[in-house]
């Protein structure tokens, strides 16, 4: 499979997008940081807590709260999910997923090559950081 992909400037179709975002504990901490938050501060404004995971309210209206019109307000310290995205298993292993995406994602196709190996290595982390949306034992 070959994957190209470059992130577009002035794009934040992948954060405006239905859905959630889901933050491990370190990413609680470090977004708390960045904005001089305590993390129990943090955590009652802007998480959801359940007993698996963590994720991040949605504000009324938009699909989340450190989406600006700029951009994401928390980049340098964003979540592992977004991090990480279009790079997460469902759509690494599946050609078929990575070509769908292509409607969500003007940087899919476009810029360099994409070794398949280095794509899977960060599908991985996706697993590690999320191990009950993966079924990781």
């Amino acid at each position: 499979m070959t994957l190209r992909f470059e992130c577009q400037s002035g794009c934040t179709r992948c954060c405006d997008t239905q859905g959630f975002v889901y933050i491990t504990e370190t990413d609680l901490l470090n977004i708390a940081g960045h904005l001089g938050m305590t993390a129990a501060a943090f955590e009652k404004k802007y998480v959801i807590r359940y007993p698996t995971m963590l994720r991040l309210r949605k504000p009324r209206a938009s699909q989340c709260y450190f989406l600006k019109e700029s951009g994401c307000s928390v980049h340098p310290v964003k979540p592992v999910q977004c991090r990480t995205y279009p790079f997460w298993p469902e759509l690494v292993e599946n050609r078929k997923a990575w070509k769908e995406e292509r409607v969500r994602c003007p940087g899919i196709g476009k810029g360099p090559l994409i070794q398949i190996g280095s794509a899977c290595e960060i599908a991985a982390e996706m697993k590690t950081a999320y191990p009950a949306q993966y079924d990781v034992d």
